[in-house]
């Protein structure tokens, strides 16, 4: 790809460069196609597609978090067949909206286009305890139940949002009964919580931020996960790894994280490849 199509641009106007291919494709199990960072605008989905495939990104979970979010993932997912989607009310949305009085109509829509079959995830949801105060801690935890509920009934994945909210979450998946796939979306979590989430049958999405210099810990983690419970994301715009971050993330820089990975992890960037690709499909199901 020619460095101006590519879709990202670091904060001294460079574009990252086109990591090597993966030898096995692998999928971006969480990126949100639909927001964009410093002033920019959105990426062209089909280019954004284009530049993560010519990479051995072919499979993408675009993920709308917000009422409009969520509509244009259902009109993306019609579009592109590289492309899955999930549907939610993120954790800072829901006190927003329900102090607007419009909460439940929100429930009512996500609900709505949750049942489309290529929405295969709901999500993300869960709670976020850094961006929103105590007054708000109520209604998030009451949007996660909710949304644990819907992903069961519709028979769909749960993605996680968890940001200093380590207990709880995981107090309440206990308490709701956890859906047959859920998934830790940019784990955060030490080894205790990494140890906990593989008992209970999740599975451990790691971002950009496992190949920070400061992340040790992160990488601690990882380290303990089994290869069956792996998965790779960006969180596109956000997390763009090294030696790139700063810069807006795009699903095309996913194999920065997949060859730090391997190297934490122990094993040969073929072998994870395969194992990250089966993860998806049957987390996710068939593209």
């Amino acid at each position: 790809m020619a460095p101006q199509d590519a879709p990202g641009r670091s904060g001294h106007g460079r574009v990252p460069d086109a990591p090597d291919p993966l030898p096995i494709p692998v999928v971006d199990n969480h990126t949100h196609l639909d927001i964009a960072r410093d002033g920019e605008a959105p990426p062209d989905v089909a280019a954004a597609v284009a530049a993560a495939t010519a990479v051995g990104v072919d499979r993408l979970v675009q993920i709308g978090c917000d009422l409009p979010g969520a509509r244009f993932t259902v009109e993306v997912v019609d579009r592109h067949p590289q492309v899955l989607g999930g549907v939610a009310i993120h954790p800072n949305e829901a006190p927003r909206l329900a102090a607007a009085g419009t909460l439940d109509a929100a429930y009512r829509e996500i609900e709505e286009l949750a049942a489309h079959p290529r929405i295969r995830v709901v999500g993300e949801t869960g709670l976020d305890y850094f961006r929103t105060g105590p007054e708000g801690v109520g209604v998030q935890q009451d949007s996660f139940r909710w949304h644990i509920d819907l992903a069961k009934r519709l028979g769909k994945a749960l993605q996680i949002h968890d940001r200093d909210a380590h207990d709880d979450v995981l107090r309440i998946l206990d308490e709701e009964g956890a859906p047959e796939h859920t998934v830790m979306h940019c784990f955060s979590g030490d080894m205790a919580v990494a140890r906990a989430c593989v008992e209970r049958g999740y599975h451990l999405s790691f971002a950009g931020t496992v190949t920070f210099k400061n992340a040790k810990g992160l990488r601690d983690a990882l380290s303990i996960v089994p290869l069956d419970r792996l998965l790779v994301e960006t969180d596109a715009p956000y997390l763009t790894p090294s030696p790139w971050r700063g810069a807006p993330n795009a699903p095309y820089l996913v194999p920065l994280t997949v060859r730090a990975m391997a190297g934490v992890v122990g094993v040969a960037v073929p072998t994870l490849c395969e194992a990250l690709s089966a993860n998806s499909e049957a987390v996710y199901g068939p593209w």
